[in-house]
Order: C-alpha cells, then structure tokens, then sequence
C-alpha cells in the first residue's frame, strides 16, 4: 500500500502545466491528460505493438508477460497479468497512462487506478476497426495524433494492397477453412472475430461465418458436414504441426486425412494489430500454395 500512496503524490507532483489532451475511450469515459503521456504502462499486446508502431516504444515502462512483440517489448519491465492486473506493480511504475483491455474483469483495475490519478484509457481491440480507433486514442493521450493518422492511412492501404492480390486471383472458389480453437469439445471462430476478418480478406471462407458472436462450441460431426478444405490452427510453436488425426473422431474429417493443416502464428494472427495486412497476405500466399501442393 506503501507503494500506491507515493505513486499517488507522484501523479501529483508531475501535473504540471503543458499541453492537454482529452479523449473518450471504449468504456465511453472522458480521459483527460494535463500533458502528453510520457511513462505508459500497456496491459495487452495490441496495444504494446500499437505504442511501438506508434514511435512510442521509449515511453513504455510497463507491459504485460503476454506483450512479446516487437522483441524489444521484452525488454520493457513485466507488470504481470493484463486482465485483473497487479495494480501495485503498475503503480510502482509510475506511469501517467495506462493502457487497460475492455474486459469486465478489468473494472477494479479502472477505478483503483483512477483513485491514485493515473490517466487510464480502456480499450477494446478485438477487431480491425478497434486497431485503427486505439491508435487514434493513443496518439491523442502522447501527442501523437499526426503518426496515429499515417498509421491508420499505412494500414488502410496495406490492407487494400492485399485485397487486390486476393482479387487478381479470384476465379476459383474460396478456400473453405475451419479454425481450430480447441478440439475437446470442438471451439471455433464466428463471423464477429479478428481472424475471421483475416480469413476473408486473404479471400478464403470460414465454414462456420454463420455464428454471429466471436467465437462458439461446435461438434465433430458439423466440423465433418461443412467439410472444409483446410483446417487453420493458432500456436505459439510454429515448428510443430499439430496431431489433429490423434484426436478421437477426427479422421472422419477430409482435412485431417489429407493432412491439409496450416499452423498459423499466434503472435501474428491473434491480436488486432497494425500487422494484420502481413498476417492477410501470409495466409493468401500460403492457402495459395497448398492449393497448388507446394505449401
């Protein structure tokens, strides 16, 4: 508690006057800074990378375990957890903004820290257009705005780069996949997810686009009537193809049998983040690939 209270009167003592910076963040709350943020603390590794796409990384003190790219994040103090987060160790920290992710087991984190007077924005990046709004709030709170608004434009257009070599090979039908959340029970993406966004803008189709909500429990036998073309499974061990056919049941999948199973960087491909072009043209190219038997 010792810690929490200097933290405190060192808020105060930094309040000084300089440009102020006022936004309203995803939980609709109006967060005002007396100055540009200069010791931010991210708890989650969106936006981690948006603060170092951002030109931002020299004014980070404070990240999560989870926050591992660029590589120099790692190098940035471990505060801990992102969701229920160690309001103490960011404290300690003595940051005038904290990045907090938009889940409601976040709402204690929000108000001990706005008791001690640190600045707090919440969050939600969950999907394409969340990357493009955090990065507008955060550049707003750092006296960034103009580098939040080139790198908006540089995602946008990267983004519609990658559509066009999508659509220059558009006459065959979209690859039909299935993503792998977990497999007992079955858990895959729906329609309202990040990776089904990557999904369709690297022209495949998810089989199960008909969930409305991020994501959903599905059984082995709808996995095999939707018969997908390829099964794409999230790891952070990318060297290691998963065993999928040493699961009980799934042999009666086309995929499995035929070993079309592409493993895909989780550092990549799940987190909204200003890399989501690179993680749309690697799946294009390397669906492309396997379609052709050379992936």
């Amino acid at each position: 508690m010792a810690v929490l209270a200097l933290a405190a009167c060192a808020r105060r003592e930094r309040a000084a006057p300089g440009a102020a910076s006022s936004v309203t963040d995803d939980w609709n709350r109006s967060v005002a800074l007396a100055a540009p943020a200069r010791r931010i603390v991210s708890l989650a590794p969106a936006s981690t990378e948006l603060v170092f796409a951002l030109g931002l990384g020299e004014r980070l003190v404070g990240r999560t375990t989870w926050c591992d790219y660029p590589d120099s994040a790692r190098h940035v103090p471990d505060v801990g957890n992102g969701i229920g987060p160690n309001v103490e160790a960011i404290a300690a920290q003595r940051p005038d903004l904290v990045l907090l992710y938009a889940s409601e087991a976040n709402r204690a984190a929000e108000q001990q820290l706005a008791r001690l007077g640190i600045g707090v924005a919440v969050l939600s990046l969950d999907l394409a257009a969340d990357v493009r709004r955090a990065a507008r709030t955060i550049g707003a709170l750092a006296g960034r705005a103009a580098a939040a608004d080139s790198l908006v434009i540089r995602f946008d257009t990267a983004l519609a780069a990658a559509s066009r070599r999508r659509d220059a090979s558009a006459a065959r039908p979209p690859v039909r996949v299935y993503v792998d959340v977990e497999g007992n029970p079955p858990i895959t993406i729906g329609a309202g997810s990040y990776l089904s966004e990557i999904v369709a803008a690297a022209g495949a189709r998810n089989v199960f686009d008909d969930i409305r909500g991020g994501s959903g429990i599905v059984s082995l036998e709808a996995v095999a009537r939707r018969d997908p073309d390829v099964i794409l499974v999230l790891s952070s061990d990318t060297t290691r193809a998963p065993r999928l056919e040493r699961r009980p049941g799934w042999r009666t999948i086309r995929a499995v049998r035929d070993n079309r199973v592409l493993v895909l960087d989780g550092r990549l491909y799940g987190r909204p983040s200003p890399r989501m072009p690179q993680a749309v043209r690697d799946l294009a190219e390397r669906l492309a690939r396997l379609r052709s038997g050379t992936e």
